[in-house]
C-alpha cells in the first residue's frame, strides 16, 4: 500500500558529503516514524536515523554530529544530510515507514548505495 522510492546514493570519497531522499506514495494516511536503515556485508541492519511526525528524532551513535535527518510532511518525503563520511558508513541505505496498523505493517523501499573510499 505504501511505496518507497530511495535516490542520492553513490561513490564519494571519505570526508565528503551525499543527500538521501525517500520518497513515499501511495496510502499514506497510516504513516507514523520514518527512518533510515542501513546494512553493510558482514554486519546486520542497523537504524541509522529515524524521526517522528512532528519532528522528533533519534541518531545511532555512531552517526551523531554528522548525519540530519529531515522530513516533508507535505510532500511525503524524508531525507538524510550525511557529511564527513567515512569508509565505515559504506553500506545499502533503506528507508522505511512505520504503520499505525502495527510494526509487522511497516513498508520498505529497496535501497540505495552508498561507498566511502579513496
Amino acid at each position: 500500500q505504501v511505496h518507497l522510492v530511495e535516490s542520492g546514493g553513490g561513490l564519494v570519497q571519505p570526508g565528503g558529503s551525499l543527500r538521501l531522499s525517500c520518497a513515499a506514495s501511495g496510502s499514506i494516511s497510516n504513516i507514523r516514524t520514518m527512518g533510515w536503515y542501513r546494512q553493510a556485508p558482514g554486519k546486520e541492519r542497523e537504524l541509522v536515523a529515524s524521526i517522528t511526525v512532528s519532528g522528533n528524532t533519534n541518531y545511532a551513535d555512531s552517526v551523531k554530529g554528522r548525519f540530519t535527518v529531515s522530513r516533508d510532511n507535505a510532500k511525503n518525503n524524508v531525507y538524510l544530510q550525511m557529511y564527513s563520511l567515512k569508509p565505515e558508513d559504506t553500506a545499502v541505505y533503506r528507508c522505511n515507514a512505520e504503520s499505525v496498523w502495527g510494526p509487522q505493517f511497516t513498508s520498505w523501499g529497496q535501497g540505495t548505495q552508498v561507498t566511502v573510499s579513496s
